[in-house]
């Protein structure tokens, strides 16, 4: 049966416990019955990475199964596949650029595990706690060198621009969250600056890429670039939301990790601005013992650089008084109202494009940007 035309995100406060579980379901049937429809282009997707492994490193190869192969959703492959589907195009080439799209993403990712001096990425140990600093972001670099060549390959120097484009905002987007770490003072505006570089920028380079690909216009591309964008801030926004009440197995992280890396997100700054000053000094108080154990991490790390792996095991941090401000003062409910919000803007991006298979498999991703539980 054909969906009603222009659904967008579900809005879950209408619908009683039944009702959006039941809704809910249906939704992660249809994630589950595209994924497997999307199995063979994202295969060859895998493939393609696979082939870039090859190195006159011994350890490239090693580092880069590891990393390829701790699983991730595929999410910005899947989108240059669908955007291209959606405008029209149907040759090899977003096989291609997928799959560089990806690598740029598992770049970050190795690179932000340093940054972040993260032990786990996915539910597995990260690449920087067993090959050590160097080598992991050493390993980031020759991804980024890799996707660099397949985008050169394919020629496009539209794609080329904003291939460039998204690795120089990503880059700013970590150079703003490290400025404003541990920063009770951080505003929305900044909040959403990160975001939208860090995260969404690449969502959004994803579908433009597809979209280009297409016999569509300008106009065309630019809706679908937003909807790209649209979906990455509500895909950023439900991840900031895991962070403090996902179940720890399924997210592949503790609980607060984002606070104890001292990045403010969402959540935490709504609380911030309508919370009591002795309030506003617990949480400042439990930030500033984040702030430590983080700077004696890095420590740690330097004397485990250089040869001294005796440092002190990390002290427990209690973040009760933290979560306990933040469901009072509705933090999690409001931005979950923030992600649908988002998820509506991308839905309604690309409302003008006709109804096809495409155009429904973006419009349930928007929707599992919000509802998923990983």
């Amino acid at each position: 049966m054909k969906p009603p035309s222009g659904r967008t995100s579900i809005d879950t406060d209408s619908i009683n416990d039944g009702g959006k579980a039941a809704v809910v379901d249906s939704l992660n049937t249809r994630i589950a019955d595209l994924f497997a429809r999307m199995s063979e282009g994202l295969e060859l997707v895998d493939r393609a990475m696979h082939e870039q492994l090859e190195s006159v490193s011994e350890i490239m190869p090693l580092i880069g199964n590891h990393v390829l192969s701790s699983g991730g959703k595929r999410l910005r492959p899947m989108l240059v596949l669908l955007s291209a589907e959606l405008c029209g195009y149907t040759g090899s080439r977003s096989v291609q650029l997928g799959a560089a799209l990806e690598l740029i993403h598992t770049a970050t990712l190795l690179h932000d595990d340093v940054v972040d001096l993260s032990k786990l990425r996915r539910g597995q140990p990260s690449a920087n706690v067993i090959w050590g600093n160097r080598r992991a972001v050493l390993a980031g670099d020759f991804f980024y060198g890799r996707s660099s060549s397949m985008i050169v390959e394919d020629g496009s120097l539209a794609i080329l621009e904003i291939f460039s484009n998204t690795i120089r905002m990503m880059a700013e987007g970590e150079l703003i969250q490290l400025q404003r770490s541990f920063d009770t003072n951080i505003s929305e505006r900044q909040y959403y600056q990160v975001i939208e570089r860090k995260s969404a920028v690449l969502l959004s380079a994803a579908c433009e890429i597809g979209a280009v690909l297409g016999d569509v216009t300008r106009g065309e591309v630019r809706r679908v670039a937003e909807f790209g964008r649209a979906l990455g801030v509500a895909f950023q926004v439900r991840d900031d939301v895991l962070d403090y009440e996902a179940d720890e197995a399924k997210l592949g992280k503790p609980l607060c990790a984002d606070l104890l890396e001292g990045k403010i997100t969402l959540p935490l700054l709504l609380t911030l601005k309508r919370c009591t000053n002795n309030e506003r000094e617990a949480i400042s108080s439990v930030l500033k013992n984040a702030a430590r154990v983080a700077s004696s991490n890095i420590g740690n790390e330097i004397g485990n650089q250089i040869g001294n792996e005796n440092g002190a095991d990390e002290p427990e941090i209690d973040f009760a008084p933290v979560l306990e401000l933040i469901e009072r003062h509705r933090g999690i409910v409001d931005s979950m109202r923030r992600a649908e919000e988002h998820a509506r803007e991308a839905a309604a991006a690309i409302a003008a494009f006709p109804e096809g298979r495409a155009k429904r498999s973006l419009l349930d991703l928007a929707q599992y940007a919000v509802q998923r539980d990983h």
